[in-house]
């Protein structure tokens, strides 16, 4: 009976065995790739920097006083010499005048001693007063002299207080929001805006001592010449907080005449024309330069490039097999970048899906799109096909 029972449950496990199938195969994964594109690259480099007016002037009264009116509107433009703040004024006015009545008492008085001096003169010629007399008469002539030209000066003085209520912009600019209101007591520490040329503005910016010194003598050639650097200084770009490229491009303007030591870095001034008046004081943005160039470069997609602290591997396709390669790599440029060693011009890479392949795999390579692949422009979008025309009707 044992040996029954056991062909029987033999028999039922070879059945229940036909019955299972086979597991299904996973088909191959899909990958984008794209050729190795060979071409010379421009080598940029990049700092990040401050957006300053190329003059900024605080503007501070001359005078203490109460604020009696704001003449700009807040943010406008204004030209040099435009009123943008008017103080009370009459302490001052009146201060002007007493000084101009100080004044011509003086000039009476030193008239008066001037008639002494012309009628002694003689006399004492002829022995009719001392001598003594007439000297007396000379000194206080020269007293009387020394009095009308201080006076003239404290007219003057009274004359520039009363000018100095009146607070101008001294240069033309953007002013901005007042600091200080109608009524407040303002004096000559109180800053009561700003005003900031801004067309061109400056961009102010550190780079390392090595950077500075691939294109020193491009920079330098201007100051050797007793001028500031110009159009023949290296191109600079803007690119902005947004990451928008500023349509302007800039040159170096000046460079700072030493090295930080606790840094190793040197400050820049580059200048960009700002004639919307888009680029504002205390903004930021990235100064780019195209600092060097390399020849025949061979350049990928910075997508297909696996960094692994430190580490490059690119996958290469090789028949319907990827294979994984260590690189070197160099500069970036753009969305692409430069591969030092370890393909060759003609290799193809993978581009998207290498989180999906391992070393070996067989794959699916599909061409990536124009916008995806180094050194190549996207597809123009077809045109539209004219519209038919309407059937005449009939009469």
């Amino acid at each position: 009976m044992r040996a029954v029972k056991q062909v029987l449950l033999a028999s039922v496990f070879a059945v229940a065995a036909c019955g299972k199938s086979a597991p299904p195969t996973m088909p191959p994964p899909e990958v984008l790739v794209a050729p190795v594109v060979q071409r010379d690259v421009a080598v940029h480099s990049e700092w990040v920097g401050t957006i300053e007016g190329y003059v900024n002037a605080q503007i501070r009264p001359k005078v203490q006083g109460y604020l009696l009116t704001q003449d700009y509107p807040n943010g406008g433009v204004v030209q040099a010499n435009q009123l943008l703040f008017q103080i009370d004024p009459r302490q001052f006015k009146a201060a002007y005048d007493e000084a101009v009545g100080d004044l011509g008492q003086a000039k009476a008085q030193y008239e008066l001693t001037q008639l002494d001096v012309a009628r002694y003169t003689p006399l004492a010629a002829k022995g009719a007063v001392s001598q003594q007399e007439l000297d007396d008469a000379v000194q206080q002539n020269q007293a009387n002299r020394a009095a009308v030209q201080q006076a003239e000066a404290a007219v003057e003085q009274a004359r520039l207080n009363l000018e100095w209520t009146k607070v101008q912009s001294p240069i033309t600019g953007i002013a901005g929001i007042n600091q200080a209101q109608i009524g407040d007591l303002v004096g000559t520490t109180t800053v009561l805006t700003t005003v900031s040329t801004v067309d061109p503005i400056k961009v102010q910016f550190p780079i390392s001592e090595p950077e500075y010194l691939r294109f020193a003598s491009r920079i330098n050639q201007a100051s050797l010449e007793g001028r500031h650097p110009g159009p023949d200084a290296p191109k600079l770009e803007l690119l902005l907080a947004n990451e928008s490229v500023y349509p302007h491009e800039g040159h170096i303007f000046a460079v700072d005449r030493q090295v930080d030591v606790t840094t190793g870095t040197l400050l820049l001034q580059a200048v960009f024309p700002n004639p919307a008046n888009e680029l504002r004081p205390g903004g930021y943005g990235r100064v780019r330069a195209s600092t060097d160039s390399i020849k025949n470069a061979l350049v990928v997609s910075q997508r297909a490039v696996n960094d692994l602290q430190g580490t490059y591997q690119i996958y290469v396709l090789n028949g319907d097999k990827v294979q994984v390669r260590d690189v070197k790599m160099g500069p970036r440029t753009g969305s692409d970048w430069v591969v030092s060693e370890g393909l060759q011009p003609g290799d193809t890479v993978v581009v998207e899906g290498l989180q999906k392949i391992r070393d070996g795999m067989t794959v699916i390579a599909k061409p990536a799109p124009p916008s995806e692949a180094p050194g190549m422009e996207a597809a123009p979008a077809p045109a539209p096909a004219p519209a038919a025309s309407a059937a005449p009707t009939a009469g």
